[in-house]
């Protein structure tokens, strides 16, 4: 089959597209809550004869998976979107606002439904000539963090029987219709951590009759730096961040204790296992010293996204087939996270940029601002992207 085939019936459709997007925009939905938005998935899937449709995960009514050419010999493929708003009041002043107040897609998850839900009309057309099988996943609850979306549907089935997964991302600092992909880490790892530093309060004027914890914990966020620059290789990319110090309830109190949470992100797996162990024996070794003690939380979040390198070439292929040469490009790290990295743990893998920024149109917002918003021109290339590639995969080309 043509390119120009599949590119075709994405533009015929790309009003309907359009339209979809701007529905879903206007009626967000937060993490697990996507509940009218997974029936209006259903009802289209259904109409475009999906099958073995599931509706529902971790105990909601969030979520769908749905299925084309059951049984039919060859390899499969899963296409994947993400659902989930945020908790962000919107305000662009555009006819398909959010209705929702409070709630806004301000990171372009209506785009990505809708261009998934585009690829799944175009692919349901043409499916007699697919030489395989295709399954397409929206997935809740990409932003929640620890209660990952793509972690409760990987548990309950999600990815069975699938050979590979794609999925794309909005993305407002790149030009409209620019694609950027690389093999291997892509995104970062997500980790958070808390540690508690336990002194003995006393009267800010005697100190000598205190433990003071909050010298322990200014000496341990300086020290905690040297992570970075002394025990992780010169070559790999790591950040350690403080967010938050709570301690103390007045000027004249030396507290009992000090809480400090932070953040971690790498590109690097091993980087991500040791820091836990990295963090605690800073946080011991200066409590010690300042007679002290401490505790440390650690929660990991999402793992690094790391695009299987012979589907990423099989794509940067596909891709150039259907915006050009000069349309692809090589991404560079991105320090944000993504859960889609948790289907990459099972199976190959690939995940990229397609780029909605118009300075023009005031889509070059940053992701997650009240302004954020896409250009609709974008959304018939990432539709032929998808579609394109998911023919391609299963034609072994």
């Amino acid at each position: 089959m043509s390119r120009q085939k599949i590119r075709s019936l994405a533009e015929s459709i790309g009003n309907d597209t359009i339209q979809l997007r701007h529905f879903l925009h206007s009626r967000p939905e937060t993490a697990w809550k996507e509940v009218e938005t997974s029936k209006k998935v259903e009802t289209l899937l259904r109409e475009w004869g999906y099958e073995n449709i599931h509706r529902g995960f971790n105990e909601t009514e969030a979520g769908v998976t749905a299925d084309l050419n059951i049984g039919k010999e060859g390899p499969s493929i899963a296409l994947r979107a993400d659902m989930d708003a945020l908790a962000i009041m919107e305000e662009n002043n555009v006819p398909y606002a959010s209705q929702n107040p409070g709630v806004m897609h301000a990171c372009g998850h209506d785009a990505h439904m809708s261009i998934l839900l585009g690829a799944a009309r175009v692919l349901a057309s043409i499916r007699d000539e697919l030489p395989g099988r295709v399954r397409v996943i929206f997935q809740p609850s990409e932003e929640s963090g620890i209660v990952s979306g793509a972690n409760c549907m990987i548990k309950e089935g999600a990815l069975e029987g699938i050979d590979a997964i794609a999925a794309l991302h909005i993305w407002s600092p790149l030009e409209t219709g620019v694609v950027a992909v690389r093999p291997g880490p892509i995104m970062a790892s997500a980790d958070s951590w808390t540690v508690r530093i336990f002194g003995k309060g006393g009267h800010g004027a005697m100190p000598q009759d205190a433990v003071d914890p909050t010298l322990a914990a200014t000496t341990f966020i300086n020290s905690l730096q040297t992570i970075v620059s002394r025990e992780i290789d010169p070559q790999e990319i790591g950040v350690v961040s403080v967010g938050k110090i709570i301690a103390g309830s007045a000027f004249n109190i030396i507290p009992d204790s000090v809480e400090i949470t932070g953040s971690v992100r790498t590109f690097n797996p091993a980087i991500k296992k040791h820091m836990p162990e990295m963090i605690k024996r800073i946080a011991d070794g200066i409590s010690a010293a300042y007679r002290c003690r401490a505790e440390l939380d650690f929660t990991s979040f999402v793992p690094v996204t790391i695009n299987d390198e012979k589907l990423t070439d099989a794509f940067i292929q596909s891709a150039r087939k259907t915006v050009g040469d000069d349309r692809v490009c090589t991404s560079p790290l991105v320090m944000v996270s993504e859960d889609f990295s948790y289907y990459q743990e099972q199976i190959p893998g690939l995940f990229f940029f397609l780029g909605s920024g118009n300075a023009g149109k005031g889509t070059d917002h940053p992701h997650h601002s009240p302004h954020f918003n896409v250009d609709d021109d974008v959304l018939v290339e990432g539709v032929a992207l998808l579609a394109g590639f998911a023919l391609d995969y299963l034609a072994g080309k």
